[in-house]
């Protein structure tokens, strides 16, 4: 069984609702009886609800990196607040009594076993699944309609960019919204998001000419993708193989949603990681019309920053899962990489936790950048790339963190060279204001996560310091 903390639990529940309910439960006592197996791979236990016969509830950690829930509650909620309760009344240390696996469990083990097993020999033999094959006839007419869509989104971007941004009235606004409606039937969701990006940035009424500098910038980046997208998709469909770009971005642009499988067949996986979050925050991104919950991750031996992005649509928000923070390392024994550059996304499908030790937090010490000219230089040839994240998030060793007498702050690192911090607009909330509230420890040999952005209105670039991380441990500034 994997070392059980609260932060693990929190992450397999659904929603912060299901944490609330489950942890209630202990509270109130709700449990009748609490019992683990011998070998403590299962949990299990009786709840009471709301009618006469107390529910049946377990955690089965037979396979530790990917526990099954079962409950005999009527509740559609995955986990329930009932299996969240056991395992919550086990973190807090109440007494399982050791008991024999259940038969009606023993008999789920084994069908589930020789399911496993059927699997492994249907591998072994080339009977299992097959590869997927690709319709080349319809992705080559999906091609040609993209092709399309792009001549479409480019008379339009043009006819915005000669008229200027000064003339753009409700009527045009309206014939902006029209085209993002029509992309989605060009199979181009993610040109349909930028678009429609710009047409919110123009939509403030009397405050638009402050988003002016930021529409051009929209306007570039569509310009730029049009470019590329049309390049990308010609030179495709004359490929007989007709093999999407597996090293840029280009394909989450023209609306692909790469599948696990897809990842996996073009070797972007990597085996047994360990991720620590540094950085996790909530944002409703009224362009992509979904909730999307943002975390930022360091790999424990490469030292790179990951982040792992999960969308919630407006429709489907309240049944779909939450992320949340999480406080321990993950054990990953299979990551899955996307396409990407600095922070390049990732995702898993198993994992398990165990406590943060202070061997982990000196090896932040020891992956974050030394030089902030490097650091910057790499955040610069990014940025040229008018495709590229626009908000990239690195590791920085600080030797000091104060403040100059113009009031600014400001890091230090090891050779003298400093970087101002300072408050970005595309984050949900500033953080400068909390760091006076550090102590005075923490602000000298300290390593910070920082994300960066071009300020186009002052010319400059922006790093927003978004954690503190010292030998003591992880101060979240974001949340």
């Amino acid at each position: 069984m994997p070392e059980l903390t609260s932060s693990y639990v929190d992450s397999l529940a659904p929603n912060a609702a299901a944490i609330k309910n489950g942890q209630g439960l202990v509270r109130k006592k709700s449990f009748i009886q609490l019992h683990r197996s011998e070998n403590g791979e299962l949990l299990f236990g009786q709840c009471a609800g709301s009618g006469k016969t107390p529910y049946e509830c377990s955690v089965d950690f037979v396979a530790p990196e990917n526990p099954v829930f079962r409950c005999s509650c009527p509740s559609r909620q995955f986990p329930c607040k009932h299996t969240l309760g056991l395992l919550y009344a086990y973190v807090e240390g109440q007494s399982f009594t050791p008991a024999q696996v259940p038969e009606t469990i023993a008999a789920k083990r084994e069908k589930a076993e020789k399911r496993e097993e059927n699997k492994v020999k249907q591998a072994a033999e080339g009977t299992g699944s097959k590869p997927k094959k690709v319709n080349k006839s319809a992705l080559k007419k999906k091609i040609s309609a993209q092709l399309e869509g792009l001549d479409l989104l480019e008379k339009l971007v043009l006819s915005l960019i000669r008229g200027g941004l000064s003339t753009i009235d409700a009527k045009t606004l309206k014939t902006v919204q029209e085209h993002v409606k029509q992309l989605g039937n060009y199979y181009l969701s993610g040109a349909q998001i930028e678009l429609r990006r710009f047409a919110l940035l123009l939509g403030k009424g009397q405050d638009r000419e402050q988003s002016y500098t930021y529409a051009v910038e929209q306007l570039t980046r569509l310009h730029a993708f049009i470019k590329k997208g049309r390049s990308y998709l010609t030179a495709r469909s004359e490929d007989p193989e007709l093999a999407p770009d597996y090293e840029s971005t280009i394909d989450e642009w023209l609306g692909h949603a790469w599948q696990l499988a897809e990842l996996k067949e073009y070797g972007l996986t990597e085996s047994d990681v360990e991720l620590l979050q540094l950085a996790f925050y909530s944002y409703d991104d009224h362009a992509r019309q979904e909730f999307v919950d943002l975390g930022y991750w360091l790999d424990m031996a490469s030292g790179m920053i990951h982040k792992t992005v999960h969308y919630r649509p407006y429709k489907a928000a309240k049944l779909l899962r939450e992320d949340d923070s999480f406080f321990d390392v993950a054990k990953i024994p299979l990551l899955y990489k996307y396409p990407g550059e600095l922070n390049a996304r990732v995702r898993y499908e198993e994992m398990m936790a165990r406590l943060v030790t202070p061997a982990d937090l000196a090896q932040v010490r020891v992956h974050a950048d030394r030089s902030f000219a490097e650091a910057i230089k790499r955040v610069k040839n990014q940025l040229k790339n008018p495709l590229s994240d626009k908000q990239p998030v690195l590791l920085l060793y600080a030797a000091s963190l104060g403040v100059t007498e113009h009031g600014e702050y400001v890091i230090t690192d090891e050779a003298g060279g400093q970087l101002v911090l300072g408050d970005i607009s595309s984050l949900p909330q500033g953080t400068l204001q909390l760091l006076p509230f550090l102590s005075p420890a923490s602000l000298k040999g300290c390593s910070l996560l920082v994300m960066f952005e071009h300020d186009l209105d002052q010319g400059r670039l922006v790093a927003q310091p978004l954690s503190v991380i010292t030998d003591e441990g992880i101060t979240r500034l974001l949340y």
